[in-house]
């Protein structure tokens, strides 16, 4: 059969337009994800707990770190000025002995022996945590103190 007389294959019109619009969406998806995903990933913080820290061999992915964990009852003693002095045990696993923390600087009002805290800081070589921040966690029924007073 000859050349002129095979039927034309026929192409939909704007069928390259589209499958580039496709790839194109596809691509805006693809990097609009991996630059939230990164976003997220810098701003997330997380925190070791006190056994993992008091651990043979810890090694922090840095110099200043977090440890999260519970301020043992009857530790917390308040030094010259603002320095104050307690100890942190972790909520899930027994530790040989808890961990000696020292802030100097003013504790969050919700601070208390037995609660949660959060501290920021490093490890001095007499193995005592340096806290340059100590933030205090609360569980889910927390309230805050109403003052009517304040609202005259």
């Amino acid at each position: 059969m000859p050349e002129t007389l095979k039927p034309k294959r026929i192409k939909p019109p704007h069928r390259n337009r589209r499958l580039a619009a496709i790839a194109g969406f596809g691509v805006l998806v693809v990097g609009s994800v991996a630059l939230i995903a990164s976003a997220l990933g810098e701003n997330t913080q997380f925190f070791y707990n006190p056994s993992d820290v008091v651990a043979e061999g810890f090694i922090p992915g840095s110099e200043t770190f977090r440890m999260g964990g519970k301020v043992v009852e009857g530790s917390v003693v308040r030094k010259a000025g603002l320095l104050t002095e307690f100890t942190v045990a972790d909520f899930e696993r027994d530790m040989p002995a808890p961990i000696t923390v020292l802030h100097d600087g003013v504790l969050p009002d919700l601070f208390r022996e037995g609660q949660g805290v959060v501290v920021t800081g490093q490890v001095a070589a007499d193995g005592i945590f340096m806290a340059s921040e100590v933030l205090a966690k609360h569980d889910e029924n927390y309230q805050p103190k109403i003052n009517y007073q304040d609202e005259k």
